[in-house]
């Protein structure tokens, strides 16, 4: 252990005749620990709230998507489909017709996103795990089924038990020139509903039609939209997904459940981002305390010093002797802060003290997950900007001498 980390320690430790410079040390350290706790903890909820976003996209996307990179929709070609349905770790493939369309139930009208889809959209047990009314059919007994989100059944007061009142879907027709009848514009189509899904607001104004009902709508006979592609459990998604870009080449987007969402998961990260600038720079200010009490410290010490000039220490020892002192606070501080953001981490992850507080969010608490790179990154971030902070005073005190 050198000289001047132990003349340092001996100064921290002491508390003969210096009482409120103690008292500021000590409140250097409470502001940096807390704020680095808080500066854990929030960007432990961001990774939390990302986990849970991407746990309800499994529930409603594809692992893999196939979409045309320009243009609304693209003609299936049949060699291409096959060689991806043949591909190794590939569950089943259902075909995909996706656009806004007008639905109407009694008086009440509302713009959905109408997603016709072939029988092998059946097998999507995850969606099903979400059904709250009704039964998960799109096609029986020769009729045709409309499954339908929560939204939708909310907004129209929908009914179940009325099979008496069908819900009727509005689609403009692909025509160059327009009728001057209205209804000679619009493709119409009466479907009764079979069930009720509830998932996140985002996600609750589907209305999931059979194939062939939305080939009818949109008259895209042999054109798709988009080809979702589901995984065996043990696939890897990285492989199937770089074989299915393979087989389809530049012209079409070959998308993860990640890269779907890509938009939601970048805001999340600038949150992330500016919540611990702004952290930070909070942390920031309350170090200038080391500041303070360093400065009062250097003060103090004059004689001692002095006395240590005589001596024989050079400028540099008596840098480093203040600047051991910031040093230790800032460790310390920066210690218990990252212990503490850790132990809330846990007890919220366990009991979830910390609600959501509201009635219709997914979850009740605040859901949290440990990532040691937020926790290194912070606490590097942290001591930097101490260790910035004590460097003056400590340079001062080679100045008065």
């Amino acid at each position: 252990m050198n000289l001047s980390f132990l003349i340092a320690k001996r100064y921290f430790l002491s508390r003969k005749k210096k009482s409120f410079i103690n008292f500021i040390s000590f409140m250097s350290m409470l502001g940096i620990g807390i704020g680095t706790m808080a500066t854990v903890a929030v960007l432990s909820v961001f990774n939390g709230l990302e986990d849970l976003n991407r746990s309800i996209f499994k529930s409603f996307d594809p692992d893999i998507k196939v979409s045309a990179r320009e243009g609304k929709a693209f003609v299936i070609e049949k060699d291409k489909l096959a060689r991806l349905k043949q591909i190794k770790g590939v569950d089943y493939v259902t075909e995909v017709i996706q656009d806004n369309a007008l639905v109407m139930y009694e008086q009440g009208k509302m713009v959905v996103t109408l997603k016709g889809v072939d029988s092998t959209f059946q097998k999507n047990s995850r969606l099903k795990g979400s059904l709250v009314e009704g039964s998960f059919v799109l096609h029986k007994d020769d009729l045709d089924y409309a499954f339908i989100g929560g939204n939708v059944y909310g907004a129209l007061n929908i009914s179940l038990d009325n099979i008496l009142e069908p819900l009727e879907i509005w689609y403009p027709k692909n025509q160059k020139k327009l009728s001057l009848i209205p209804e000679n514009n619009i493709n119409k189509k009466v479907i009764n509903i079979s069930g009720v899904y509830a998932l996140e607001q985002f996600h609750d104004d589907y209305v999931y039609v059979p194939l062939s009902v939305a080939q009818e709508l949109t008259e895209f006979s042999d054109k798709r939209t988009a080809l979702e592609v589901q995984l065996k459990p043990d696939a890897n998604a990285g492989r199937v997904q770089e074989e299915v870009a393979g087989i389809f080449g530049d012209k079409y987007l070959i998308q993860n459940q990640d890269e779907q969402n890509a938009n939601l998961f970048r805001a999340i990260k600038i949150e992330k981002l500016f919540i611990f600038i702004a952290l930070v720079f909070i942390i920031g200010v309350a170090s200038f305390n080391i500041f303070f009490s360093l400065t009062m410290l250097v003060i103090d010490k004059k004689e001692e010093v002095r006395t240590l000039y005589a001596m024989g220490a050079d400028d540099s020892l008596i840098k480093r002797i203040f600047f051991s002192e910031g040093a230790i606070i800032s460790f310390i501080g920066t210690a218990v802060g990252l212990v503490l953001g850790f132990v809330f981490c846990l007890l919220q992850e366990k009991f979830g003290w910390v609600s959501m507080g509201m009635d219709s969010a997914v979850i009740d608490a605040y859901p949290v997950k440990i990532n040691p790179t937020d926790f290194m990154i912070t606490a590097v971030a942290v001591i930097f900007i101490t260790l910035m902070v004590s460097y003056f005073p400590a340079k001062r005190a080679t100045n008065d001498y």
